[in-house]
């Protein structure tokens, strides 16, 4: 999501003139996008302008201005802390910044922005075409979170939940696809709980995939609790939706998971899990973990290990609990950090090990892939799978675009290599 906030942020200063450098030293205005789920994402950002500050120690100063999540958890207390920033502006006051800018430099008065004001962010966003021609683009549909779980700062950070108006959302897809993009990937801090005016996740993914040009459909991150019946069969009857659910679990234990406030029990987890492979064999699941939550026994995390081997997620994500100022957690003991890091290490061995055994399965196989660009070199180009995994093989600069069949011939963690086919029976030239 701070990809898309900055590529939007990029597209509304365009209007005030600015343009976008690689130099650092060419910069008269830097802007440090941040996010604040992980740990010591403040001190980055301190860090990061101490950086800016050695640079441009023998130059004029930029306009240095802070945006997102941090920004929006830190407010003033930024500018009282470093006198180097300029403006601080939360996610939800995007659609101030061009004002805010021209305002500062005509006043030099330093600000912070960061009311939660979705609605006219959105409705301001919508007026400037998003310039995004990547094959693969992201599209927010949605945008905070009311759940509280608690160890979480999204709703403190992105505020409740808003849910973008339906046809605004369709507005953006079809110039994204116009714009060439093939894949558009939906996005929200709890994007199955989209709900405007009636209109579901659902029926998004059924109406952007009547554009012609989109080839494929994702979204991300799910909750849980919002995985309604009418997305779960979305997967009968879609034909671009890709058959890869990331829905975050956190935990395999009930115990863990109230604490958490998670409002979902491993039961109804797996219930939808049965449902959607009951619809699909092929679909397949990866989700994210905190490991060593304050109060995990043994027993609990056993429970964790006993899920990872129930549903065997193909990409996960884990990471040992950090406290975030402001949540419920933020106060609670914490468990022994050597046991953390060896529960960590275990989590993440048989994760890593199910990643790699899914992509050993694909050798020898015929893969559809959505190739992206070329490498570095330009002597491959790149893709991805259904299920999101990298692929590298010999494709050429007019395949960039197209779903083309490639055959895996090797593989690691991460990553598929192969060859293109032209037919099945015909290898490339």
């Amino acid at each position: 999501m701070n990809e898309y906030d900055s590529n939007r942020i990029f597209d509304s200063i365009k209007k005030i003139g600015y343009e976008k450098t690689e130099n650092y030293e060419d910069a008269n205005c830097y802007l440090l996008n941040t996010c604040h789920i992980r740990d010591k994402a403040k001190e980055k950002v301190y860090h990061e302008i101490g950086r800016v500050k050695k640079i441009f120690r023998s130059r004029k100063k930029p306009l240095v201005i802070i945006a997102g999540c941090v920004a929006q958890a830190e407010n003033a207390e930024m500018l009282k802390r470093e006198p180097y920033i300029d403006l601080v502006i939360g996610p939800q006051s995007y659609h101030k910044i061009n004002d805010t800018i021209l305002n500062f430099i005509k006043k030099k008065e330093k600000i912070e922005e960061t009311e939660f004001d979705a609605v006219s962010k959105f409705e301001y966003l919508s007026k400037i075409k998003n310039k995004v021609s990547k094959v693969s683009s992201f599209l927010t549909i949605q945008e905070g979170c009311d759940k509280f779980c608690h160890f979480c700062v999204v709703p403190y950070t992105r505020g409740p939940e808003y849910s973008r108006p339906f046809k605004q959302i369709l507005d953006e897809a079809k110039y994204l696809a116009d714009n060439g993009s093939k894949e558009i990937i939906l996005l929200g801090q709890n994007v199955n709980a989209y709900d405007n005016e009636g209109y579901r996740l659902s029926d998004l993914i059924l109406n952007i995939e009547k554009l012609p040009e989109i080839k494929r459909v994702r979204y991300t991150t799910s909750h849980p609790k919002d995985m309604t019946e009418d997305l779960i069969e979305v997967y009968k009857t879609s034909k671009k939706l890709m058959p890869l659910v990331h829905l975050p679990v956190q935990s395999g234990s009930n115990k863990t998971l109230r604490s958490m406030n998670r409002k979902h029990t491993i039961e109804e987890y797996l219930t939808t899990f049965d449902k959607l492979k009951k619809i699909n064999p092929k679909i397949e699941f990866s989700s994210d973990f905190i490991i060593g939550y304050p109060g995990e026994e043994d027993k609990d995390f056993k429970d964790t290990l006993n899920l990872i081997e129930k549903v065997k997620f193909i990409n996960s994500f884990s990471f040992i609990f950090s406290p975030r100022p402001g949540t419920v957690a933020e106060n609670l003991d914490l468990i022994d950090k050597k046991i953390s890091i060896e529960r960590l290490e275990k989590i993440q061995n048989i994760l890593f090990q199910n990643q790699i055994q899914m992509n050993k399965s694909l050798e020898n196989k015929i893969v559809d892939v959505l190739v992206e660009n070329l490498t570095d070199d330009n002597s491959k180009a790149f893709g991805r799978s259904e299920y999101m995994t990298s692929i590298i093989f010999n494709g050429k600069k007019s395949d960039i675009g197209k779903i083309v069949k490639v055959r895996i011939n090797e593989s690691n963690r991460n990553t598929l290599f192969g060859e293109i086919i032209t037919n099945l029976g015909q290898k490339v030239a």
